[in-house]
Order: C-alpha cells, then structure tokens, then sequence
C-alpha cells in the first residue's frame, strides 16, 4: 500500500472556503426553506467543490514562459 502524501497547504484551503462557502448557501437556503437538512447538503456541495477543485498553482502546464 503506497504511503499517502500530506495535503498541501493550498489543497488545505481550498478544502476550507469549499466548506464555509457550503455552510453558507446551506444556512441560507434552510432559513430561506425552513427546511434544515439543507443545511447539510450544502456542507456536503462545499466540501465536494473544494475536493474536486484544483487549487490555484497546482496546475503543471501553467508555467509562464519569459519571452518578451
């Protein structure tokens, strides 16, 4: 079983602001509902986004070229 790498501090983050932003919408859509399982879809949405998201820099082929 290949050991697992730690999370970078970027995938960190993203993982957090996918979560807020999910507890956000979430807490709107219940208040707005008045259903509070939204609550925890939102939770859910969030924390998906930020997993399936790529963090800013992370992208191999993003290198900048220094011509001029």
């Amino acid at each position: 079983m290949p050991a697992r790498e730690p999370l970078s501090p970027a995938r960190r983050r993203q993982l957090i602001v996918g979560l807020v932003v999910g507890l956000i919408i979430g807490l709107v859509v219940s208040l707005w509902t008045g259903f509070w399982l939204w609550l925890a879809a939102g939770l859910a949405v969030g924390l998906a986004a930020g997993a399936i998201m790529k963090p800013p820099g992370d992208d191999e082929g993003s290198q900048r070229s220094t011509r001029r």
